[in-house]
């Protein structure tokens, strides 16, 4: 969606992943906990994802870039706020409108999550993930050539942890999300990727 229809790609993950792994950021205390969180496949303390997440994205509404989310939002904090702080989904209405937003799940099955994850490399130089096809091996990025790493947590077990965390703090968001009058677009998720996009392109008009 950011390459085709020009929406700024908002990976939480890959964005707080930068964060904790920045070396000037090394010495802090929350970082440190928050780089234990990732390096063991919890998730980021809801708090500071709010925090970081908010931040980037009234910075992108006041240049009004579109945005498109993974891994936001993960918690009901994270999506609802509390009394005291707002919420992704509240700030994301103030500053776009409610019917700008569009709610998508891609429904997988929990062996293809971790297969797919497992089997899967990153470049370390511009992030890009390569997919696993069977009896094809490629050793760097196609897009420019860096060399592919595996992420931290992609080991069967850490994503038993991921998917257990997904489970229980993240599909409670959806009933609330119902509640409020907003409807999700179901995508079937084990298709092959250029399918699934054609898919998204005709749930979104």
């Amino acid at each position: 969606m950011s390459k085709k229809i020009g929406f700024y790609h908002f990976d939480t993950g890959k964005y707080g992943e930068q964060i904790v792994y920045d070396p000037e950021r090394l010495k802090s205390k929350i970082i440190q906990r928050e780089r234990k969180n990732f390096d063991s496949g919890l998730l980021f303390t809801p708090s500071w994802t709010l925090k970081i997440v908010t931040e980037k994205i009234k910075e992108l509404s006041k240049v009004g870039i579109r945005i498109v989310f993974s891994g936001s939002p993960r918690t009901l904090y994270e999506a609802f706020g509390d009394k005291k702080n707002l919420g992704l989904i509240n700030v994301l209405e103030k500053e776009y409108g409610k019917k700008n937003i569009v709610i998508l799940f891609i429904k997988t099955d929990t062996k293809t999550s971790i297969f797919r994850n497992v089997n899967r490399l990153v470049c370390s130089v511009c992030a890009t993930p390569v997919m696993y096809q069977e009896g094809i091996r490629i050793n760097s990025c196609l897009l420019c050539g860096g060399h592919l790493k595996k992420r931290v947590f992609d080991n069967p077990e850490k994503m038993k942890v991921r998917l257990n965390e997904y489970k229980t703090r993240t599909e409670p968001i959806f009933a609330q999300l119902k509640r409020m009058d907003y409807k999700m677009k179901t995508i079937n998720g084990e298709k092959l990727p250029f399918k699934i996009f054609e898919e998204v392109k005709k749930k979104i008009n």
